[in-house]
């Protein structure tokens, strides 16, 4: 004999124990009551008088580029010029420089010192890293040492090392100091030494060498510190001043920050005209923020630069 027990509907639900935590306790908040705390509302105060301090500089350049020389150079300086904006101070600057053909020169130079660089960092980096040779430690203090030389003072050696090998007025004589960056090799590195080696067993089981564990399993991991890292080379590329200054006499070889501070000297001290040069130096930078500005946040959160 077969004993079925019948389901009962009316029996109570019970439900589990609620879950608890902080997720739970900010759900559970009435709308608004999060984003109202004062904690919350002063950190927005102050990064909101942060970003206008440091954006009232940009926009006065760009407005005093707007203006006329003797609205410029007037007292009392007045934010909008009384007599309107006019375009005479961009296109003094266009009309007298070869600013087209300095864009291409900074373009060019800049982009070949960020693949060059990426090349040499994530050798150097992944070396450290993974390799186990002689010396390894030493070299890596060497390398983190070097981190605080100031650029200047390599200046005069590599000048006349540039002389020697007779570079002097060469895109070579811009790219090739400029390739060493050792702060680049020490976030590599840190970033390498976070890749799990299980993957890098199992691809050298499989029959992988070493180079080919780099090229298929390393960098594939690393592009998003590897796109950081070739935004910053390319800004510090972008806007180097002294060292093509020094290096580079013929025009026709300037980078665009060069080119425009020849431009501004030859006709004196013009706010205007200034500013206008200062505005067409960083409107590509500008526009690379625009485009890459998740890369440069996260480039920021992964280095440790964001206090993390």
């Amino acid at each position: 004999m077969t004993t079925t027990v019948a389901p009962q509907p009316n029996a109570a639900y019970r439900p589990g124990p609620r879950r608890t935590g902080r997720l739970t306790a900010a759900a559970n908040l009435r709308v608004g009551e999060r984003f109202a705390s004062p904690g919350r509302i002063v950190a927005i105060l102050a990064l909101v008088v942060m970003a206008v301090t440091w954006l009232l500089p940009f926009v006065w350049a760009v407005i005093t580029s707007f203006k006329s020389e003797a609205t410029a150079a007037a007292t009392p300086v007045t934010l909008l010029p009384p007599d309107g904006f006019t375009t005479d101070a961009y296109a003094n600057v266009l009309r007298e420089g070869n600013v087209p053909l300095w864009t291409w020169n900074s373009l060019l130079t800049a982009t070949a010192i960020t693949i060059a660089t990426l090349a040499v960092s994530a050798l150097a980096a992944y070396a450290l890293a993974r390799i186990d040779f002689t010396g390894r430690k030493w070299l890596f203090y060497l390398i983190i040492a070097s981190i605080i030389v100031p650029p200047p003072v390599l200046i005069v050696p590599l000048f006349y090392e540039m002389l020697a090998l007779n570079l002097v007025d060469t895109y070579w004589a811009i790219i090739l100091p400029q390739l060493v960056h050792p702060a680049m090799v020490f976030i590599l590195k840190k970033f390498f030494e976070q890749v799990p080696v299980e993957l890098e067993d199992a691809a050298r089981i499989d029959g992988a060498g070493r180079p080919r564990v780099f090229w298929s399993i390393v960098l594939p991991l690393s592009r998003p510190i590897l796109a950081a890292v070739a935004i910053f080379v390319f800004i510090g590329a972008w806007n180097n001043f002294l060292w093509p200054f020094i290096i580079i006499s013929d025009a026709s070889l300037m980078t665009l920050p060069v080119g425009l501070q020849t431009v501004k000297s030859a006709y004196g001290l013009q706010y205007a005209q200034t500013m206008a040069s200062a505005v067409l130096a960083a409107l590509p930078l500008v526009i690379v923020f625009l485009f890459f500005q998740r890369q440069i946040i996260r480039g920021f959160s992964t280095t440790g630069f964001g206090g993390q």
